[in-house]
């Protein structure tokens, strides 16, 4: 999840309902079976109410199981806790280790990728948003407290919390590597102690986007072609959801990709 009005519209409507965040409270604690769950909120509606967590990208089933997603988890994290207050300076602010790589779990894009959830230490919590320019492409979310990043075909996401996700890892060896690369970068601003600059708005093109959109040119969105697509995309001229294959499980990265490419615009 990148941020964008229409996820951000998604979360706030599932989270608008009171069942929704008792399902949620629930599944913080740990994983349930929907018999768990309809115990503790009634079976009126269920179904619904699991969609509308697994469409916000809160929540995930499998089988008969419902579980947290990483998404969600950090989420429920940020509501838990005082938003971190943004520095402005890097100040006191400690060097980072890496203290862990959690899990390594296949992309649903490509399941010759993984996905990673590793952590660093200490959270840089209000100190995040000011290592936006380090990163040629990267931008800091207020609604999530994340910093995301792109690295080629890459999606790094660093929550003000610790929490560090990637996609489209190749291995193990490169999601360690990345992320000793992202702590040297960020421990050399901080042992600098100097904010960085502010960089220029990172330029997108629709041949850019274009790479990333299902490339059928199934005219679903109402235009001739997917090039088509892309150039009303980057003039602002359409909306991404319109394209409805790409809201397919398979493109889930491809589309991670595209809201962050559009929130550069």
């Amino acid at each position: 999840m990148t941020g964008s009005p229409a996820e951000v519209k998604l979360v706030s409507n599932a989270m608008a309902n009171a069942t929704r965040r008792k399902i949620m409270a629930m599944l913080v604690e740990k994983e349930r079976t929907k018999e768990e769950i309809e115990q503790a909120v009634g079976g009126t509606m269920l179904d619904y109410h699991l969609q509308m967590l697994k469409q916000a990208g809160l929540a995930d089933t499998r089988g008969d199981r419902v579980l947290i997603t990483d998404f969600g988890k950090n989420f429920m994290e940020t509501k838990s806790d005082k938003p971190a207050e943004t520095k402005k300076d890097l100040a006191g602010t400690r060097p980072l280790q890496v203290v862990e790589l959690r899990q390594l779990l296949p992309c649903i894009a490509d399941s010759s990728k993984f996905r990673i959830i590793a952590r660093f230490e200490p959270p840089l919590e209000g100190a995040l948003k000011l290592l936006e320019p380090l990163f040629p492409r990267a931008r800091y979310s207020d609604r999530i407290g994340a910093l995301i990043i792109q690295r080629g075909n890459i999606l790094i996401t660093i929550y003000s919390t610790g929490s560090v996700t990637m996609t489209m890892i190749k291995s193990e060896a490169e999601a360690r590597e990345v992320l000793e690369d992202l702590k040297k970068t960020i421990n050399e601003a901080i042992a600098k102690g100097v904010t960085p600059v502010p960089r220029e708005k990172v330029k997108v093109d629709h041949a850019e986007i274009y790479q990333y959109l299902p490339r059928t040119d199934c005219q679903i969105c109402g235009e001739q072609s997917c090039y088509a697509f892309a150039i009303k995309l980057v003039g602002r001229e359409t909306e991404i959801d319109k394209c409805t294959p790409l809201l397919e499980p398979r493109y889930a990265t491809n589309l991670e990709h595209i809201r962050t490419l559009l929130e550069y615009l």
